[in-house]
């Protein structure tokens, strides 16, 4: 292999000098990387560089001759037929720049112990004209419904990842809860950690599934608890069933981990068909099947669907999708008599 020059490409702005080399070549050791690049043999529009060096769009990398399974580009992911059709199937708004998918009940965002099919692995089979696949930039339950915002490049994906983190990015989630809450509209804030508390430890043995899930839930925690987290939803009835059940829409403030699943239970109304989160007391044996609750005629599935999503362009301009009911969802407000042109006291509030 000869010396080669690689330009820098708009996505791998602000890229690691090393990051970039086990993306352009990842077959080559990183040993023999910070060799090439302590000798001077890499240089950066004609500069010597470190590996922590960040590039810019546009540069020349100088690539000194390597062997040739040193320079072997990746094989690309194989392309599934059945995959691509699903994920252009569930295309809400696409663009140059973004994908907005509405992502149905029961399929995984990401891949995890016994989930072999997912969001993130199906992206493979989108991949643009470099070979490059899209990018996850949000996530959501498996159970969760609705908008779900991917990025076709890696300089996308962090650019709205930023606008996420910023909080410039409005999320409006629909819920049917069991009962009414009261008051009709609130703000919840509380504090939320991953697993037992001591009150759940003292409880006594629990059997093997029952301690998976118990780690896999979020409970309230108090302000200064380890790993305890600050969380923040605002929340309004749009109409209801009383005393059966309501149609709430919910604005998260924060992103925690099952945020607004664990703040319906907190409030006593927790989300009809949620498999996880009850309102029943520890020491009620019925507490092992939240989903008695569940009323008759309505399909014992979680009724939470990311309903909307209004978000700067990174581009210019505003991006504003909005996601149908999934079926179960859609037959349950049949059922109710709720219709979904209701004004949504959330989506009219101030910020």
């Amino acid at each position: 292999m000869s010396v080669e020059t690689f330009k820098v490409s708009e996505d791998e702005e602000g890229m690691r000098l090393d990051r970039w080399f086990k993306r352009r070549l990842p077959a080559l050791s990183l040993s023999h990387l910070n060799k090439i690049v302590r000798t001077g043999q890499v240089r950066v529009d004609g500069l010597r560089v470190k590996t922590a060096t960040r590039l810019s769009s546009g540069q020349k990398v100088r690539v000194p001759p390597l062997k040739p399974e040193a320079a072997a580009l990746p094989a690309k992911p194989a392309i599934v037929p059945a995959d691509r059709q699903a994920l252009r199937d569930m295309i809400l708004f696409e663009d140059r720049d973004l994908i907005v998918l509405d992502k149905p009940f029961g399929l995984a965002v990401q891949g995890g112990s016994g989930t072999h099919r997912h969001i993130d692995g199906m992206l493979a089979s989108l991949p643009d004209e470099r070979g490059e696949r899209p990018h996850l930039v949000h996530r959501l339950d498996r159970d969760t419904s609705g908008v779900l915002l991917i990025a076709k490049t890696r300089k996308m994906a962090a650019d709205l990842g930023e606008i996420f983190r910023s909080r410039q990015a409005r999320k409006i989630y629909w819920a049917l809860v069991e009962g009414v809450p009261k008051p009709a509209q609130g703000r919840i804030s509380l504090y939320l950690a991953k697993g037992e508390g001591m009150e759940d430890r003292r409880a006594g043995p629990r059997h093997a599934p029952q301690e998976r899930a118990a780690r896999e839930k979020m409970r309230i925690a108090r302000h200064g608890e380890e790993e305890a987290r600050h969380s923040v939803t605002y929340y309004a009835i749009v109409d209801k069933v009383a005393p059966r059940c309501a149609w709430l829409s919910m604005k998260p403030v924060t992103g925690r981990t099952h945020q607004l699943r664990a703040h319906a239970e907190a409030i006593g109304h927790p989300i009809i068909g949620d498999p996880k989160y009850g309102s029943r007391p520890q020491n009620d044996p019925r507490r092992a099947d939240p989903l008695r609750n569940v009323p008759d005629g309505v399909e014992r599935k979680l009724h939470l669907v990311a309903r909307r999503l209004v978000l700067p362009h990174p581009r210019g301009g505003m991006l504003d999708v909005t996601a149908p009911l999934p079926p179960h969802m859609a037959a349950s407000f049949d059922l109710f008599g709720f219709d979904v042109k209701r004004k949504d006291p959330i989506e009219h509030a101030p910020d």
